[in-house]
């Protein structure tokens, strides 16, 4: 696996670069877009960035911060997942609170933003009641974010209840993107000029990186991962403008600046921004070290997107809106699905054996590859198969008896009514625990497994969630066609 990012030199450059913005306001609302651990997403597209690297600088700064977790009421009401957990947007937010608190964060409270009525929502508050977690409600304001009159008026950010906060930096995060965050940050804003606090915003923001070019691999990755949300990137008018150097923004970022602006000139008496771009303090794009490497694991990326976005059209979560861009999007990354290897290697072997298949590329390049059979499910037995290469076991030999695995195959449909007789990855994997207790290659094989973590696959029909959920947990980084198998 080879590294593009060099992760200490961004917690160095980047906590400097917080600090100095900190300095500047009494009270600091600081957003952090994107997950603030846990970003699995940057690690992916930057190799080498650390999934928990914004919390890390995060630590040294934790008697003076507290945080505040945003959600937004329709994506309570929706259901709305967190894809590289696999778990929703509310439970996440009970998790984050749970994680922060054991790290030593202050966590007082979570906002619902763009609440409606939603009854979804309103459990969901009954159950941060039950937590002794205090929430407050922010709502839909007509008009925004154009009609800056109302919106910075008691009509518009006056309706929002306000959020009482104790310490000097306040850092608002959200389980993922279109929560909310910055209409909470400006919200706040708003409520402390009326109470005669003067206070401040800037923003952490990882994605798009504002000094790569506006078509770099890496930020076609930021679109196609935020496709079901209509974010796009853009050169940043207003920094061209003030500078004469272009940098890249989004489009939320720059039309809500105008609105920024404004009540920056309400509480300050001037703005201390000239650009969205001005408003950020990322650092990520000056710690690249391979731009090769970066710009092909965010082609990586691309692709991967566009598999889950034809698997959720395929189910219905998405719909062909989203395909389409996602498509727009690998041309302009010049990519097709062919450039990721383990697609045509899975698809040529379902053309060769007519049944489902599933492909492995190990981290050291080789692809295994595995089919459905009167035992295994294809998932099953490609990552049984990889194991096996991995640890440089004879393919021809057999780890899991037929003995052991039948009686499996039985509970599961004489007594818990399954239709489906082929094993899952963790119905195998237990087998192969099992054995290993008797044979040492069973043994071998399974200590491969935290190898096997970054590396790629696919699959040519749309795995279980079982599948699915192991896959993730092992840190196998998977694909599948949009069809459904008949087997």
């Amino acid at each position: 696996m080879k590294t593009g990012f060099d992760n200490e030199k961004y917690l160095q450059i980047q906590s400097a670069h917080i600090r100095e913005r900190i300095e500047k306001f009494s009270k600091l609302y600081l957003e952090f877009g994107g997950k603030l651990f846990d970003d699995f997403h940057a690690s992916r597209v930057l190799p080498g960035f650390q999934p928990d690297s914004k919390l890390r600088m995060l630590e040294n700064l934790k008697d003076q911060a507290e945080i505040i977790i945003v959600i937004s009421a329709q994506s309570i009401e929706q259901n709305k997942i967190r894809g590289d957990l696999g778990i929703t947007y509310d439970v996440d937010v009970l998790r984050l609170i749970d994680a922060f608190r054991d790290m030593g964060f202050y966590v007082p409270s979570v906002v619902i933003t763009k609440y409606t009525g939603q009854a979804a929502a309103d459990k969901f508050r009954q159950k941060l009641q039950t937590h002794e977690i205090s929430s407050y409600l922010h709502y839909v304001i007509e008009g925004y974010p154009g009609d800056i009159e109302k919106i910075v008026s008691d009509e518009g950010y006056g309706r929002n209840e306000y959020i009482p906060t104790t310490r000097p930096l306040v850092v608002v995060t959200a389980p993922g993107p279109g929560s909310g965050k910055m209409a909470t940050c400006l919200s706040q804003l708003y409520h402390e000029h009326k109470r005669g606090i003067t206070a401040g915003y800037a923003k952490f923001e990882t994605f798009p990186i504002w000094n790569l070019p506006l078509r770099h691999p890496v930020n076609i990755a930021y679109e196609a991962a935020t496709a079901d949300l209509d974010d796009v990137n853009m050169i940043d008018p207003f920094h061209l403008e003030a500078y004469g150097k272009t940098t890249v923004n989004y489009n939320r970022d720059i039309e809500i600046f105008p609105v920024l602006n404004a009540m920056f000139e309400e509480i300050l008496g001037e703005s201390p921004y000239r650009s969205p771009t001005d408003m950020g303090v990322n650092m990520a794009g000056n710690c690249i070290i391979d731009d090769q490497v970066c710009m092909e694991a965010a082609r990586q990326e691309i692709i991967r997107r566009y598999y889950k976005g034809l698997c959720d059209a395929r189910t219905g979560a998405a719909s062909k809106e989203i395909v389409r861009k996602l498509e727009l999007l690998m041309k302009q990354a010049g990519v097709t699905p062919a450039d990721r290897v383990v697609v045509p290697a899975a698809q040529k072997r379902q053309e060769e054996t007519g049944t489902p298949c599933a492909a492995i590329e190990l981290s050291d390049g080789r692809i295994m590859t595995g089919k459905t059979n009167d035992l295994l499910g294809a998932a099953s037995s490609c990552l049984l198969n990889s194991m096996k290469l991995q640890a440089g076991i004879d393919h021809s030999l057999h780890l899991i008896s037929r003995e052991a695995l039948e009686p499996i195959q039985e509970l599961k449909i004489r007594y818990l009514g399954s239709k489906n007789p082929h094993l899952h990855t963790d119905e195998m994997l237990i087998a192969l625990s099992t054995s290993a207790a008797t044979n040492p290659n069973a043994a071998l094989a399974l200590e491969q497994l935290p190898k096997l973590r970054g590396c790629e696959a696919h699959s040519t029909v749309i795995v279980s969630e079982v599948d699915e959920r192991i896959f993730r947990k092992l840190g196998i980084r998977l694909t599948c066609d949009p069809a459904y198998s008949v087997r």
